[in-house]
């Protein structure tokens, strides 16, 4: 009888040791389970906020290089230096006061054939195709009040040419290119403009015939197309302060 207390004594110790060992199995696996549970969601929310930073870090970085141009090309004009690359002040309603200034009148007939029926379309293309390429709109209709003298031409191109900066004229009567339209003409002048300017690719398709002949970024400033007055010799016209001229007017319509 004896023997039978001790037998089952002992089948019940080894339940009760076999359940313990299973208990600390399942312990130890749950354990596992949850501290690889927490490493992913920690390496989750590390990941996370690393993303954010870098982000925060290229954002930070392109706000500091816009100011950075913005700022040089400020320090630029106050040297005595306009850029022709670059964000605006000017807005629409000065170019167009500034074309009333003139005193002239404004071409509407013979414009409207090409889509610029008043002097505000007429800016506000000029705007439009000078921002598309990132090159002051100012610029670009000051020279073109220069070269055409306020839209009267009376030079060697005619106003039906839609040709609004002489380009391909070369004197004795060489009318220079013809483009189908007003914006078209605008467009050819602006990308000339930005190939004297800078090497950098065109946004737009090209219309200009002749930007392939412009050595890039050889006239970065107004004062250099001039070409007494380019380091190079290598400006858009030949007159004498042709790029300071223009300057001049800049300052006039900006007042």
């Amino acid at each position: 009888m004896k023997i039978n207390i001790n037998w089952k004594d002992n089948r019940i110790k080894l339940y009760i040791e076999a359940g313990l060992a299973v208990l600390l199995i399942l312990t130890l696996t749950l354990a596992g389970a949850s501290g690889m549970l927490s490493s992913r969601e920690n390496g989750q929310e590390t990941q996370s906020a690393e993303g954010t930073h870098a982000e925060s870090v290229q954002q930070a970085a392109g706000e500091d290089t816009e100011e950075a141009q913005t700022a040089q090309a400020e320090e630029a004009i106050a040297n005595g230096q306009y850029p022709i690359m670059g964000s605006s002040s000017v807005t629409v309603q000065e170019m167009v006061d500034y074309f009333h200034s003139s005193g002239e009148e404004y071409p509407a007939e013979e414009l409207a054939e090409g889509g610029a029926a008043t002097i505000e379309t007429f800016c506000q293309m000029y705007y439009d195709e000078a921002a598309a390429e990132g090159v002051r709109p100012e610029v670009a209709f000051a020279q073109t009040m220069k070269e055409t003298g306020f839209l009267q031409y009376g030079g060697d191109a005619s106003i039906e040419q839609f040709n609004f900066a002489g380009l391909g004229t070369t004197g004795g009567g060489v009318p220079g290119n013809s483009y189908p339209d007003v914006r078209t003409g605008i467009r050819a002048q602006i990308q000339h403009l930005k190939a004297y300017a800078t090497a950098d690719a065109l946004n737009q398709e090209c219309v200009d015939d002749r930007y392939e002949y412009v050595k890039k970024g050889a006239a970065p400033y107004v004062e250099w197309l001039g070409q007494q007055e380019n380091p190079e010799g290598l400006g858009w016209a030949t007159g004498d302060n042709y790029g300071y001229d223009i300057v001049s007017m800049i300052q006039d319509m900006m007042g």
